[in-house]
């Protein structure tokens, strides 16, 4: 037993310690929290048809603040988990600069975005925005989820998510997302 209890006092040392670095260490090493919103739907709420593959497919317009002071670029990416061959991907944006505060509705399907950004490829194999087309059935889950880097991703446009999500490891100050749902 007293094995047991000096082990564990030196456990507890061990944990305190560790603590008490990471509280040193400040900000740089905890996540902050973005906030986005849309005034096309509340967090949790129906995304409109208008923003599907039912109506115009547009992009809804996003903004967000709270954006780290030390952010260089901003990435967002927006999946679908209950597609039923696994997460489908509606949209990739990166290298979009930590400046901006919104994006508008209806952002062109080009590779690039007026005013700096680039643009992946979704789950339809096309640049941009590809909305909520899920079959008939159960609600969809829609995430739309923004990242705050402390540097700038080396890829030209037409990354996919996998690739996104790889190369911003590490680099991510906060993180954001929003949950819309959608049904046909």
């Amino acid at each position: 037993m007293q094995a047991f209890a000096g082990v564990l006092n030196r456990y507890l040392i061990v944990l305190g310690c560790c603590a008490m670095l990471l509280a040193r260490a400040g900000p740089a090493y905890a996540q902050a929290a973005l906030n986005l919103s849309s005034p096309a739907f509340t967090p949790g709420g129906a995304i409109p048809k208008q923003y599907s593959c039912e109506g115009e497919d547009y992009s809804p317009a996003l903004t967000w603040t709270d954006v780290p002071q030390s952010a260089k670029t901003l990435a967002l990416i927006v999946d679908d988990p209950d597609a039923p061959r696994g997460t489908f991907v509606h949209w990739v944006v990166y290298n979009l600069p930590a400046s901006v505060r919104h994006l508008d509705e209806n952002v062109a399907k080009e590779p690039t975005i007026a005013g700096g950004g680039n643009q992946g490829r979704n789950g339809f194999r096309r640049f941009g925005y590809g909305g909520p087309c899920p079959p008939p059935g159960p609600t969809h889950h829609y995430h739309f989820r923004l990242y705050a880097l402390d540097s700038s991703l080396n890829m030209g446009p037409g990354a996919t998510a996998a690739q996104v999500q790889a190369a911003i490891q590490g680099h991510v100050l906060a993180t954001a997302e929003l949950v819309g749902i959608y049904k046909r």
